[in-house]
């Protein structure tokens, strides 16, 4: 065997024939043989060791003996790492001549099991050499992620790429062990389709690239959010929405993919991407001051000039946004009159109609949130975590309006059986110091003014048409992410000296502040800002408990202060650089995004004007 490895490496092809003739190996010897003609890169002696196996066993390779050398013990002094073939070594030196050779005669890259395969062949696998199992999968996938295999072995090479990179982002979550080598390999495969794209050499490529998936790929439209039509004359750029949905940014954020996408967001107003942001501006500042006139003429005549004009994406978008805006004005409109009207405000004298007027707004975006779940499925809705906040604000508006109902639903009720009974005065005339702490008012104010708080939230969708602002959004988004995770560890070690600190003062009950389980978690919690006074511990009568009491403070406000405020700040400041450090990728991301959302056919019209039934409704229903 070593005689035959050596010849081939060395090159002496005359001494590699007077082997293969005189001599007799078996498959193993054969097989490291192969390996070795694939890692010099010699076609010629490939074609005869697959000559040699042909005599041997016929025209058909049984592929699955180079899977079973993993058992064999009588290779593993092989300098190939385990699970390495002869098709997944000239996969990964993208060697096309001999992986397509190999492929001529029958050979597979057999896609590896699920990590959680309990199989037969899995199980055995484990028990024999864990190790050698996990590199066997390793190496197959380096095999299978390769330039060679992608494009010799699919029929649709980009789907091929973008389906093994969700693939590979899945198991790196699954299997961090090996994290760092299948994040590269998810990068090949980003990269392979950012350059297939590129090699595009006219706008008919383009078309083709973007816009149609192959006839018999195994991608279904409905389940992949591609069923949704967009507006009459814009193409359907099924590859490009399967890109986004696979999250390949490198992809979508290619200069082909953003000239496109630009070109359909100004549709015929060729002047948009040229003129000034000033210009902009008083663009968008008309459409809001016009939004009621505009949203009226669509209604009227959706087919006419001005119609057509409105479903351009820009305008759609600047006339969407426009309706936002004024139910954001009519929420601070809300809140003035509440704190000029005070009296009125404070007690039940206003109808539940008169505070609950920003309904008409939130009808509105119950009825647009069903709407796109009609057209885009609920899978694709779900997929979106701006739908998950809408879903949250709707049922927090819709709450509040509840209970004002059950409240004036409360007062007819009691009052109507006897005007001068206790029940009808409670929930007529009663003075708020009277009311009680379960009041359903209460719980509605409660509930609007964290709904409006997160109203103004939601402002943040619109923010990625800039680009600063943009960029901006999402490293903000990363940030709140990092203090998610922290608050995990926060919460472990505030809780661990809440109840250190709780239980050294509970018996002396000294301070206010010290003591009680809610008193103590508020000292704790402001003490982070300092802003509490680090005397609240002393107890000079009490020595001892004053000394841990003390130490213990101490301590918490090392760890708490300067070692875990500065690692939040450290973990922000982080997650801030690679968004920077990746800019523009993120940020073209994110705006393609949004753009395709303004693509979709139907949804012209803003809210509130949406719940109108419209003619053309009517006349689809005829």
């Amino acid at each position: 065997r070593e005689a035959l490895n050596l010849a081939i490496r060395l090159g002496h092809e005359a001494i590699t024939d007077m082997l293969l003739a005189n001599v007799k190996f078996d498959f193993r010897q054969v097989h490291e043989a192969l390996l070795v003609a694939v890692d010099t890169n010699q076609p010629a002696v490939v074609r005869r060791l697959l000559a040699r196996l042909d005599r041997e066993k016929g025209r058909k390779v049984d592929t699955r003996s180079f899977s079973l050398a993993f058992f064999d013990s009588s290779i593993d002094g092989s300098r190939f790492a385990p699970g390495v073939t002869p098709l997944t070594l000239a996969c990964q030196k993208d060697l096309y001549e001999i992986a397509r050779l190999l492929m001529d005669q029958g050979h597979t890259i057999a896609w590896p099991h699920p990590i959680s395969c309990a199989c037969l062949e899995c199980s055995n696998a484990r028990r024999y050499d864990l190790l050698k199992f996990s590199l066997s999968r390793i190496n197959t996938y380096r095999g299978i992620a390769s330039r060679a295999h992608l494009s010799l072995a699919s029929e649709d090479a980009m789907l091929a790429a973008f389906q093994l990179s969700r693939e590979l982002r899945r198991l790196a979550r699954k299997e961090p062990e090996f994290k760092p080598e299948y994040i590269a390999l998810e990068s090949l495969c980003q990269d392979y389709g950012f350059e297939l794209l590129g090699m595009c050499r006219n706008q008919s490529e383009v078309t083709a690239v973007l816009n149609d998936l192959a006839e018999d790929s195994e991608v279904e439209p409905a389940a992949e959010g591609l069923g949704q039509a967009f507006e009459e004359g814009i193409p359907n750029l099924a590859r490009l929405r399967l890109a986004v949905n696979y999250n390949q940014k490198r992809f979508v954020a290619h200069p082909i993919c953003q000239q496109v996408l630009s070109s359909i967001w100004c549709g015929n107003l060729a002047g948009w991407r040229g003129s000034t942001t000033i210009w902009k501006l008083f663009i968008a500042f008309l459409i809001f001051l016009t939004m009621p006139f505009l949203c009226i003429g669509y209604w009227l005549a959706p087919k006419s000039r001005l119609g057509r004009l409105l479903k351009i994406p820009v305008l759609k978008f600047l006339l969407h946004s426009a309706s936002y805006l004024w139910f954001l004005i009519f929420l601070l409109g809300e809140s003035l009159a509440m704190e000029m009207q005070l009296s009125t405000f404070s007690g039940r004298s206003k109808s539940v109609w008169e505070t609950s007027l920003h309904m008409i707004w939130v009808t509105g975006f119950l009825w647009f949130e069903c709407k796109e779940v009609w057209i885009e499925g609920l899978r694709s809705y779900l997929l979106d975590w701006w739908n998950f906040l809408d879903v949250v604000i709707l049922s927090l508006y819709l709450a509040a309006f509840a209970l004002r109902l059950l409240i004036a639903g409360l007062a007819l009720v009691s009052c109507r059986d006897a005007s001068d009974s206790a029940a009808c005065r409670y929930f007529t005339t009663a003075e708020r110091s009277e009311w009680r702490t379960e009041d359903p008012q209460f719980l509605a104010e409660v509930l609007f003014a964290v709904t409006s708080m997160l109203s103004f939230t939601r402002l943040a969708y619109i923010l990625p048409a800039h680009e600063s602002l943009g960029t901006l959004q999402i490293s903000i988004g990363r940030m709140i992410d990092d203090m998610i995770r922290f608050m995990f560890i926060l919460m472990i070690i505030l809780t661990a000296f809440l109840c250190g600190l709780n239980n050294i003062y509970v018996p002396y009950q000294e301070t206010e502040q010290l003591g009680n389980f809610n008193e103590t978690f508020q000292f704790l919690f402001w003490t982070m800002f300092g802003m509490e006074e680090h005397k609240v511990v002393d107890m000079p009568q009490f020595l001892v408990p004053e000394f841990v009491g003390r130490a213990l403070y101490g301590i918490f406000t090392i760890v708490m202060v300067i070692v875990l405020l500065n690692m939040l700040i450290a973990m922000i400041t982080n997650s801030f650089q690679k968004i920077e450090d990746d800019a523009d990728v993120e940020w073209k991301f994110a705006r393609s995004k949004l753009y395709l959302s303004y693509f979709r056919e139907g949804l012209t019209l803003p809210v509130p004007f949406n719940i109108l039934p419209t003619p053309k409704a009517f006349f689809y229903l005829l």
